[in-house]
């Protein structure tokens, strides 16, 4: 065995032991393990200790997040059993399901961009349960306010944009989610006013007109209540069309709902219902000047349209609370609140740290350093689409997670792991050189050859490839990745995979040029493998990887005749999914 696997080997197995055992290894079980399965290795243990002595010490020097994220980059499958023992169950029942003539639930995504795969887990589990109970999946868009005064025209600013719709709708479909009804809050303020205006008059609800500071440092942290908060009916009614008739302007004036002002959770201390929004609304314009915060529009759509159960992340217990105060306060029937946990994302580069962020995408975007949403660093789905990551492999490595109340580590070498299982046995396989170098290879015995590779390695049946091959005074050029040429040696021999065995004679890192002679036919594994591409014969090839940056090299000619938008494997180098042709250059985008 190479030293090479050794060491890939010692790797694994450390880590295996280190996750399993809560980020401590132990070297005597790591070895142990080693040995059991390579008997053959046992002579060579004095010099294995201290490699395995060299990989402990690293991996003492990650999380255990890190760590998990390293064992699944070089062991895709390695939390298999674990989910498929452990996690990979039926989704719990729907808390008091059978009180139900039908389970109605809802999406409610904010159309501020594209959905991305942190929004994913809420599309997913709403549409399993819906079809799991035969139910109603209502898509109802959270368009509500635009960003306060003191965001706007900044980069924090949160607001609608125009193309998001369709972006939501597009990523639905996508996934493959289909839903009864479509609704706009942008279509219902007057609905909300109307049960804003009842609220006031039952005494439950009060214009206020404290700057947000005064109210917080005078009156909620000290749980006192605000001068405005006593005033007399008339009064409210007459602000509150006053507000209606824009004689405020944006934080001037909010109507707050009594939920109290001694509440345990300072959050919970009158909250406001309604306030002033002076940001243009891409559906409605400027017709509307009042807009309903979220707690108290969900608390009135959810009653009207009839929902029967509210999936929502455990950081969102405050608006089960809101809702819940005005329901009571109408005597409506209350849905049932389900909470899931929140996702920790790991197996990312550090380029890829904001990709739940839709805002950091937007600017992005705006100021040109993204391509669009189907950037692959907008981890939107429109960006895994366009990689060639399928919607099943979002969607079972997903659900595997169930539905636990705790915070969950998902590393999205889980989801490539699932994306391979599906695409790996109709990607057909080509050759691809990143950052060409040349070999110059002499007293070739041949004017002419056709090497012939299989397509698919593991289904012979779908026939092999040809790739023609031809010499100039006995020379033939061939192109490499220069990742490739920088490990070679002077008088080592290599093998041209499916094509021939070379000796290296000499290496230009400087000018990526390699002397060589012809070396043999034989398939010999004792011989490093390497693949190729004619210098004459080539095309352009152009990948995209998920952190932005794009590779350059050349692909063998086989590829002009490739089908587009289906996942194609480069050999020893993963797989990608071909879009497009541009300049007489196939644009790729990098899959895993």
């Amino acid at each position: 065995m190479e030293n090479s696997e050794i060491t890939r080997l010692l790797w694994i197995f450390s880590l295996e032991n280190s996750v399993k055992f809560e980020g401590k290894p132990n070297l005597k079980a790591v070895l142990g393990k080693l040995i059991g399965q390579n008997p053959e290795l046992r002579s060579q243990i004095k010099g294995i200790k201290p490699i395995l002595d060299g990989i402990v010490l690293e991996i003492s020097k990650l999380t255990l997040q890190e760590q998990e994220a390293k064992l699944l980059e070089l062991k895709p499958d390695a939390f298999e059993k674990k989910v498929s023992k452990e996690e990979k169950k039926e989704l719990p029942l729907l808390p008091n399901f059978q009180n139900y003539d039908k389970i109605v639930m809802r999406l409610a995504p904010y159309p501020s961009g594209a959905l991305h795969i942190g929004n994913a887990r809420m599309v997913i589990l709403n549409s399993e349960y819906t079809k799991k109970y035969n139910g109603d999946l209502i898509l109802f868009f959270d368009d509500t306010i635009g960003s306060p005064k003191s965001l706007r025209n900044t980069s924090k600013a949160k607001y609608v944009l125009p193309e998001a719709y369709e972006l939501i709708e597009d990523g639905l479909k996508w996934l493959d989610v289909t839903y009864s009804k479509v609704f706009y809050k942008s279509d219902r303020l007057d609905i909300y006013y109307e049960y804003c205006e009842k609220l006031i008059q039952r005494n439950m609800a009060y214009v206020c007109f404290c700057t947000a500071a005064e109210f917080k440092n005078k009156y909620k942290d000290c749980k006192q209540d605000c001068p405005h908060r006593n005033q007399t009916l008339p009064f409210n009614l007459k602000e509150w069309k006053n507000m209606l008739n824009e004689k405020y302007h944006e934080t001037e004036v909010v109507v707050r709902l009594k939920t109290g002002m001694k509440q345990k959770d300072p959050a919970l201390r009158d909250q406001i219902i309604m306030r002033i929004s002076e940001a243009e609304h891409p559906r409605v314009g400027t017709k509307y000047l009042v807009w309903p915060m979220l707690e108290f529009s969900w608390a009135i759509d959810d009653h009207l349209i009839g929902v029967t159960h509210i999936l929502r992340g455990s950081d969102l217990v405050k608006e089960d609370i809101i809702e819940d105060f005005i329901w009571d306060c109408f005597k409506w029937k209350k849905a049932e609140f389900i909470h899931y946990g929140r996702l920790n994302f790991s197996g990312l580069s550090k380029n890829e740290e904001n990709l739940l962020s839709k805002t950091n995408a937007r600017n992005n975007i705006a100021n040109g350093t993204y391509r669009g949403w189907d950037d692959p660093r907008t981890w939107s789905l429109q960006s895994l689409k366009m990689r060639g990551i399928e919607p099943k492999a979002l969607k079972d490595s997903l659900l595997d997670l169930g539905l636990s109340i705790n915070a969950i580590n998902f590393s999205v070498n889980w989801l490539y792991s699932k994306n391979k299982d599906i695409i790996d046995e109709q990607s057909n396989r080509y050759f691809f050189v990143e950052d060409p170098a040349i070999i110059e290879i002499s007293d070739v015995p041949f004017s002419n050859f056709i090497a012939e590779p299989m397509l698919q390695p593991t289904d012979p049946q779908k026939g092999r490839r040809k790739i023609r091959v031809d010499t100039s005074n006995n020379k033939l050029l061939i192109l490499i990745s220069r990742a490739d040429m920088v490990k070679l040696n002077a008088d080592q021999i290599i093998r041209l995979k499916d094509l021939l065995n070379i000796q290296i004679k000499s290496i230009s890192v400087k000018d990526s040029k390699i002397q060589a002679l012809f070396h043999s036919f034989e398939l010999n594994r004792d011989y490093n493998i390497i693949h190729w591409v004619p210098r004459q014969e080539n095309v352009k090839v152009s990948i995209i990887k998920p952190d932005g940056t794009v590779s350059m090299g050349s692909g063998e000619k086989n590829l002009e005749n490739i089908p587009l938008n289906k996942p194609i494997q480069f050999e020893r180098y993963g797989f990608v999914n071909p879009i497009k042709w541009e300049n007489q250059t196939l644009i790729c985008y990098f899959t895993h």
